[in-house]
């Protein structure tokens, strides 16, 4: 049987428990919180106070946490693209009645995820710190440009990359509220945190897509690992890029922020492989056949390769000027 045909077998095999995973990884709508909880109440005597109580706090922060800011903003409101690249995977099947598992949880996650970037977007607004404007250029850019994952259609791989990918965010939101924190932005430091337990829910639920899929067919599951990890696990905005740029240069000089700031660095991406290697359990999969015995080898080993590779990489210490942050918030 074509492997394609394995994989849309085990999906709809495991798409009852879907609504499972929803309850126990997803917060109704009712209940979870919304951006306006943490910003200043436009409807509040008070508002015009509120605002610029968060004006005075952001001119704490430095150049390079602003920067790390914006692009994670940018990252979530390219939420369009990451939705429409999910509903296009084999298995999930959109298509066929509103109530299918699979479509339901994406819309779902989706839902949950929108609430980031607008919260985020509207305290960069308010903070007067950043040039909204290329801001929002650079968002367009990054919808418009799409992303490519190296995933194609194949749900063993999409549900890799998200595993990894929800728990990289969970950190770096994590250690961008830290620093809020660190210089008495208090409310930043919520909002951040709060976005950080929203990526540890889900890296909790594609996690245990993964483990799942492990018991239905191991052989495939542990050959799409090995193959995501060889291609690297890209962030979803690597094609991000400023007003009048080339694709990707705004990223790599991005991460550089990120990485000098200790908001997400080489170490964070060789601890997160090992997690997952960990929680998978690699190393006590039974009967794997040549080929998925070799890759579970190379994902077993994969760490400390990654680990001696790290210690001989540089990064640049010099700071781009950015046309999202503006003059003033070069402090």
């Amino acid at each position: 049987m074509p492997e394609k045909n394995i994989r849309l077998e085990v999906m709809q095999a495991i798409e009852p428990k879907v609504e499972g995973f929803m309850k126990e990884f997803l917060i109704p709508t009712e209940e979870i919180w919304q951006p306006t909880d943490f910003l200043p109440d436009s409807q509040s005597d008070k508002f015009f106070d509120e605002v610029e109580e968060i004006r005075g706090e952001a001119k704490e922060l430095g150049y390079d946490f602003w920067v790390t800011l914006v692009a994670d903003t940018i990252t979530e409101e390219a939420l369009p693209t990451y939705e429409s690249w999910l509903m296009d995977v084999e298995g999930i099947d959109q298509h066929n009645g509103k109530e299918n598992g699979w479509s339901k949880w994406v819309r779902a996650w989706t839902a949950e995820e929108n609430r980031h970037g607008d919260v985020l977007n509207k305290y960069l607004y308010l903070s007067g710190r950043v040039n909204m404007r290329e801001v929002e250029i650079t968002t367009q850019h990054l919808i418009s440009d799409g992303f490519d994952i190296g995933t194609d259609r194949d749900p063993y791989k999409n549900f890799v990359y998200t595993s990894f990918q929800e728990l990289a965010t969970n950190i770096s939101h994590k250690r961008v509220g830290k620093l809020a924190r660190q210089k008495g932005n208090k409310s930043l430091a919520k909002m951040c945190n709060i976005i950080a337990g929203d990526e540890m829910r889900h890296h909790l639920a594609y996690r245990e897509f993964v483990k799942i899929i492990l018991e239905h067919d191991p052989n495939n599951m542990v050959l799409a690992f090995a193959d995501m990890m060889k291609r690297k696990i890209v962030m979803p905005a690597h094609f991000l890029r400023e007003s009048g740029g080339s694709i990707g240069l705004a990223f790599e000089q991005f991460s550089d922020c990120a990485q000098r700031l200790g908001v997400y660095t080489a170490q964070d991406y060789i601890d997160i492989l090992q997690k997952l290697n960990d929680y998978w359990q690699l190393g006590s999969l039974q009967s794997l056949s040549d080929t998925a015995e070799k890759a579970r080898d190379y994902l077993m080993k994969l760490p400390e390769r990654l680990q001696r590779i790290s210690e001989r990489m540089k990064f640049s210490e010099e700071q781009h000027t950015f046309k999202w942050v503006t003059a003033n918030g070069m402090l």
